[in-house]
């Protein structure tokens, strides 16, 4: 499939800082996006994503620090001297102009030649299986068909970057997962850098070569997706990425013998010696409350009891198919920071209410992902094994995972 020729750049972020009215919406961020990468900024509402974006394309004015496009400072360059193409949420077609028109709205507005704008054009709309659309009017297309108008604008002027600002918000839920998809095939074939923010950690996991997690401004973690999800550097990671989200409980660190054990309310739970040798820190912590966090996919049916094992009282159940999600209480106090707090927040404010009310009770709710048909009967006690080698430690003080 043939698609428009364009020279990427790389973009550096360099301690930038943007204030706004004595407010640090972005704070020394240093970031490199590689050419020709996806990088996915992702975090909740007002984590300063969307002012990185807007600053690299121009639209808002660095405080401090420098942003490079290539190897060239652009913080006084004009918006139109940058060489990039921006995707909004906001579709912002004209409805009275033709899907053609529309494309090459800006190419005409820069007085390109009429057969550029052509090739241009149909080069595109092919990328994005708009060619049989070219005549219609915004009002005749689906809003995914809108949104890879807009693309197209952005595609057609072959720009160093694309910049693109929760483009995927305002379809439904169903034509999101396609167009994640199809985003990111148009991205590899064109092989320009992209910068996409998203408040949705699905997206940022499923589109992006890496992410950038942010909470309040501050760069949190960069990495590829599967590696944030396996290594989350801090609390408010390890909250916010991964769906259902991680559990999270406090336990006292026990050194037994040679070996060390989380104990969860009155409940042991070993640390492999494999772990624990992986981890030498975690021997500095014996003795302190720190958090422990278990994936909902680790806790899984305990079987013949050959795995460590932790109990509960069933509360709910959500049956999706080929699982069943089992929400299990049990008695021991959940981890309600700060950033477990922000990171609850970016669900709704019901989740927040719901970790106040198991912190005054002294409960944590753990969710398990269970393989089984059987659905547990509701109030009543069940045991679920735990994979003790995929467990997390957090150190509550600073928040910090304990890896070292």
């Amino acid at each position: 499939m043939s698609a428009p020729a364009a020279v990427s750049a790389s973009v550096t972020f360099d301690s930038v800082t943007k204030v706004f009215d004595n407010v640090e919406a972005v704070r020394d961020l240093s970031l490199d996006v590689r050419e020709g990468e996806f990088m996915v900024l992702v975090g909740p509402s007002g984590c300063g994503k969307t002012t990185a974006l807007r600053m690299v394309a121009g639209l808002e004015d660095i405080t401090s620090g420098e942003i490079l496009i290539g190897d060239r400072v652009v913080n006084d360059v004009d918006p139109r001297g940058r060489d990039v193409a921006m995707v909004f949420q906001n579709y912002a077609l004209y409805p009275h102009m033709t899907v053609f028109e529309n494309i090459a709205f800006g190419l005409r507005a820069r007085h390109a030649p009429k057969a550029e704008i052509k090739t241009r054009v149909e080069r595109a709309s092919k990328a994005l299986g708009l060619a049989e659309l070219l005549e219609r009017k915004p009002r005749q297309l689906s809003g995914g068909q809108r949104q890879r108008v807009a693309m197209g604008r952005a595609i057609v002027r072959n720009p160093r970057v694309f910049l693109m600002d929760e483009p995927l918000s305002n379809l439904d839920a169903r034509l999101r997962v396609q167009m994640r998809a199809e985003v990111a095939r148009v991205q590899r074939e064109l092989g320009v850098t992209t910068i996409y923010v998203t408040h949705d950690q699905v997206e940022a996991m499923t589109m992006g070569d890496r992410v950038a997690v942010m909470r309040g401004g501050v760069l949190q973690q960069t990495g590829e997706p599967q590696s944030v999800f396996d290594r989350p550097a801090n609390l408010f990671v390890a909250s916010f990425i991964g769906s259902p989200p991680m559990n999270l409980v406090q336990a006292r660190l026990d050194a037994r013998g040679d070996g060390l054990a989380a104990v969860v309310g009155d409940q042991d739970v070993d640390v492999p010696a494999e772990v624990a040798a992986a981890r030498p820190a975690l021997r500095r912590h014996a003795g302190r409350t720190i958090g422990l966090g278990i994936r909902p996919e680790h806790l899984r049916d305990a079987g013949d009891g050959s795995r460590p094992r932790i109990r509960g009282t069933v509360r709910a159940t959500e049956a999706l198919g080929s699982e069943l999600l089992v929400h299990l209480e049990v008695a021991a106090e959940p981890v309600f920071t700060d950033e477990v707090r922000d990171a609850a927040a970016d669900v709704d404010a019901a989740a927040v209410e719901r970790l106040e009310s198991e912190a005054m009770e002294r409960r944590t709710l753990l969710i398990a992902r269970l393989e089984t048909q059987a659905r547990p009967p509701a109030d009543e006690p069940l045991e679920v094994g735990i994979d003790t080698r995929r467990l997390h430690f957090f150190d509550l003080d600073t928040g910090l995972a304990i890896y070292g």
